[in-house]
């Protein structure tokens, strides 16, 4: 399954396209995790082509199994090319039967600041009830560390309301974290389209 997201641009920002990752990924994954602060938050490095060759691998293979379905976020600018790495948002373990989903998310250091990873996780989360609530999804939860406080305001700017503290669970999640959840049926704020082929 091929699916792009587009979020819609607005005066101060470009648009997003969300699909699913590719080899021509390489260099800007490097790249984006050159970053101190999101190398702290990755369960892995990805410091070398074999490493994000790897993880490429791991990610084709989550849309196959429908486990983990991750989208790399690039702005969208028509008549340029292909658009900059800002992001990544992922969906996991949707399906057949399944009442909930996690999403996780991260935005490159160099586009933080800018509203990417809200536009992105809205679009992802219309896209997500729209495809599985059939399937029975009816809610979607967002964990992030309690020193995350950026994460925090993404879950609040998405309306994945906060439910409760997550203890600790060393060696992938070392510190403390806040559970919050989006219940299907909640009208959508940002303009997303998809396509499938």
């Amino acid at each position: 399954m091929n699916i792009t997201l587009r979020v819609d641009g607005t005066p101060s920002v470009p648009a997003l396209l969300l699909c699913p990752w590719a080899d021509g990924d390489i260099e800007p994954l490097i790249e984006a995790f050159r970053d101190p602060a999101l190398r702290r938050g990755a369960s892995g490095p990805l410091e070398t082509p074999e490493e994000v060759r790897g993880w490429l691998k791991l990610q084709r293979r989550g849309w196959v199994t429908g486990e983990r379905l991750g989208f790399a976020v690039r702005e969208d600018r028509p008549g340029r090319g292909e658009g900059r790495l800002v992001g990544s948002v992922a969906l996991k373990g949707a399906g057949s039967g399944r009442e909930s989903a996690e999403v996780g998310y991260w935005t490159a250091a160099h586009a933080r600041g800018r509203g990417v990873a809200p536009r992105a996780l809205e679009a992802l989360t219309g896209w997500a009830f729209g495809t599985f609530a059939a399937d029975g999804l009816e809610s979607i939860r967002l964990l992030h560390q309690v020193d995350n406080l950026a994460s925090c305001r993404v879950a609040e700017k998405t309306r994945y309301e906060f439910r409760e503290v997550l203890p600790a669970q060393p060696p992938s999640f070392p510190r403390d974290g806040h559970v919050h959840v989006r219940q299907a049926g909640g009208p959508a704020r940002t303009a997303a389209t998809g396509q499938a082929s």
